[in-house]
């Protein structure tokens, strides 16, 4: 793409959250890649992040199994303690407040949907009220069983051995003792409790109900097609209602059909660039 384009483009995406009335923020995993997390695109980048899985020949589709939780804990909770305090430690990039910011200055009506489960957005100051995580969250627990539908925030601390990658402690159900396991939608899950991500859907639907008639623009974040959530929901809400727009920001698959924009760029990279124009 020239640089010609790509400056049209950038001032098509400005002055569309110029006018907005209102924001939809979608955002898949590579919103976090510029705060410093793993991008787990295939399984080389997934081995790159975490090369004691590549000993073992483990892809993350394996190791974000819950089977691991009920045949070995210590080894489940491994992959999931290490990302908890990774969760915990990280500090969200600048494009963040970027976004906030834009929806203060015009006091505007938003929602955030994410197949992040890190809760980077709750800790970058966005109302937890206004944000559907798809596939839940690290930050709360529920029973393996699970022996109940209750989930509880996660205030567990799991120290894990980076050469074995395995737990030093095993968080427990406060009702049974069994083994807790985080909220989690995981690949060839059976137990998760979808009870919370189904209460932030129907905020989200009575949200999209009160917007009809409103200027919409739709900011997508480091969305890939190899698991499209993200993406079909960003190109649902695009086509479905006649004021809004979409903003594709993403650095390998950027393509989406006018009237919408799709920048090829990461998202603090594109953030940045819009909010120069701004």
């Amino acid at each position: 793409m020239s640089r010609k384009r790509d400056g049209a483009l950038l001032e098509q995406a400005a002055a569309l959250v110029r006018a907005a009335d209102c924001f939809v923020i979608t955002a898949g995993a590579g919103m976090g890649v510029d705060s410093g997390l793993p991008d787990f695109r295939g399984n080389q980048g997934f081995w790159q992040a975490y090369p004691p899985y590549a000993r073992l020949g483990l892809s993350f589709v394996e190791c974000a199994n819950p089977e691991h939780f009920q045949r070995d804990p210590a080894f489940g909770w491994g992959f999931y303690g290490h990302r908890t305090n990774l969760y915990r430690d990280t500090v969200p990039h600048d494009g963040f407040g970027l976004i906030k910011s834009w929806i203060e200055q015009k006091a505007a009506p938003h929602f955030v949907v994410t197949s992040n489960v890190d809760g980077q957005f709750q800790k970058a100051g966005f109302d937890d009220d206004r944000i559907l995580e798809v596939h839940g969250s690290i930050h709360w627990l529920q029973c393996l069983s699970p022996c109940s539908d209750t989930i509880w925030t996660n205030q567990e601390q799991i120290p894990v051995d980076p050469v074995t990658m395995r737990a030093g402690n095993v968080p427990r159900c406060p009702r049974c003792n069994g083994v807790s396991r985080p909220n989690i939608l995981m690949f060839g899950d059976w137990s998760w409790l979808p009870d919370r991500t189904h209460q932030q859907e129907q905020r989200l639907q009575q949200f999209l109900a009160e917007q009809l008639d409103t200027k919409m623009v739709v900011i997508e974040l480091g969305a890939g097609t190899a698991i499209p959530t993200i993406r079909t929901m960003s190109e649902r809400l695009g086509w479905r209602y006649a004021a809004a727009t979409v903003i594709r920001i993403n650095t390998r698959e950027p393509e989406i059909a006018p009237p919408h924009v799709g920048l090829a760029c990461g998202a603090l990279e594109g953030l940045n660039a819009i909010n120069n124009l701004l």
